[in-house]
């Protein structure tokens, strides 16, 4: 089958932007698939692109692009819906190119990757197509208004796909869909090995030695950074050789770097800067760490317990409780609490057969995240919806013929009189006068002889 995925900016960095490339690229081995860009920043892709998946780029905002002078460029999109949070990177071009590309792609499947995606999935996918639009955000990370319009459009989807069985039950409970399926599945990590002369390498492992935390994200308030700074300096006071590096770039590295500076962790806690595959660096940690206050899936959890990392995390909506398994393959903390996941470190960084043993036991679960069991999922979702398209269609083709029937019979009907309604003395619609009744025969012959 043909399926053609919709995607913000291939061209970019992120989270939607990996966990895309990882499932296009499973899905590529058994299937013809297409990864259609909305825009296109620059000559080639940051992360790699399967050379089975065909990439597609819209509106191509490079400099001297012809798309620029474009006049639908200069004017706001109109069918993209305005309370997304990227509406002002959409324009009224963007809205005309993938109505034409949707109108022509040929598509058994398409799939959306955010909500504002997920509108044009709903509004402009072929009809013979299935329609489902993926959700890498929290349902309660989107505004009231954005929520209402969801609402609205998600009812013309075939299904609505959460990458945790938490916020699928959330999506449920507070944006009922009649008929829209809403189900679970988890996010594509692969097992990523460095390249060598002569090939493909062994996987990215650590061996649990280095006195090294490692933490990875967007340099954003909700990643809370701030606090594991805070509970790191908890760290450093008793265990003075470790140290604490983390890694992404965002607008809040200053602030971080002060924060640093101020916490006097001036050379022992590192702001590393932005670094591909992350895994590379995860492998030299022996624990990885985060403080997040809200996570939709936890991607960098399942990466470091690739490498055999026990991971460190707060215990937020909604992804790590279903990674993590608390005292097994990791810690789970409450959130916000710095006194709470110091001392989760300072537990591991001090107990080296434990935290050996938790790096073996997270380098085994994270199998969960491999690519075969996340395909077979996908297909089989495939196939019940298009089970679901073949009865619906069933059913309302009988209930055409139904109603084409009782179309049929209502002008016999109005033809035919009612028992015991009056009737024409003669003609075509007359109605024959009843016999008479063995009594009244011989009442008549009686006053005819008497």
């Amino acid at each position: 089958m043909k399926i053609v995925f919709l995607l913000h900016n291939a061209y970019a960095v992120g989270g939607t932007v990996r966990t895309t490339l990882n499932l296009a690229a499973a899905l590529a081995g058994r299937h013809d698939v297409e990864i259609v860009s909305m825009t296109r920043h620059r000559d080639t892709p940051r992360f790699t692109v399967d050379p089975r998946v065909t990439l597609v780029p819209l509106v191509d905002t490079r400099p001297g692009s012809p798309d620029l002078a474009d006049p639908a460029y200069a004017r706001p999109a109109v069918d993209f819906p305005a309370a997304e949070k990227r509406y002002g990177q959409y324009t009224h071009l963007t809205d005309l190119r993938v109505r034409a590309h949707l109108a022509r792609c040929g598509a058994d499947v398409v799939i959306g990757t955010r909500p504002g995606l997920n509108v044009y999935v709903a509004r402009f996918a072929p009809a013979r197509a299935l329609r489902v639009g993926q959700e890498h955000l929290r349902h309660d990370a989107h505004g009231k208004r954005l929520r209402a319009e969801l609402a609205r459009h998600y009812r013309a989807l075939d299904a609505v796909v959460t990458t945790t069985e938490a916020d699928a039950e959330v999506y449920r409970r507070r944006m009922p869909l009649p008929g829209v399926r809403v189900a679970a599945v988890p996010n594509i990590v692969p097992e990523v090995r460095p390249e060598t002369a002569t090939g493909t390498g062994r996987a990215y492992v650590s061996d649990g030695s280095a006195k090294v935390i490692a933490a990875a994200g967007r340099l954003v308030p909700g990643k809370r950074f701030d606090l594991l700074l805070e509970a790191f300096s908890a760290v450093a006071a008793k265990e003075p050789d470790w140290r604490l590096h983390i890694y992404g770039g965002g607008p809040g590295k200053e602030r971080l770097r002060e924060l640093i500076d101020g916490l006097g962790l001036t050379g022992r806690a590192r702001l590393m800067g932005v670094r591909t595959p992350v895994e590379a660096e995860f492998a030299k940690a022996s624990l990885v760490v985060s403080a997040s206050d809200a996570e939709s899936f936890g991607m960098t959890l399942v990466e470091a317990m690739r490498c055999g990392v026990p991971v460190i995390s707060t215990d937020c909506p909604l992804g790590p409780r279903e990674i993590v398994t608390d005292g097994v393959d990791g810690r789970l903390v409450p959130v916000g609490d710095a006194r709470a996941l110091a001392d989760a470190m300072l537990d591991l960084a001090g107990d080296d057969t434990r935290r050996r043993a938790m790096g073996a036991a997270a380098a085994r679960n994270a199998h969960r995240y491999d690519a075969a069991p996340t395909v077979a999922r996908y297909e089989l979702l495939f196939d019940q919806l298009r089970a679901t398209r073949h009865q619906r269609a069933w059913a309302r083709s009988r209930a055409r013929a139904a109603g084409w029937a009782r179309a049929l019979l209502r002008p016999v009907r109005r033809v035919l009189p009612r028992r015991g309604e009056g009737a024409p003395a003669d003609g075509p619609g007359a109605t024959p006068a009843p016999r008479p009744t063995a009594t009244a025969t011989r009442g008549v012959a009686r006053r005819a002889t008497g």
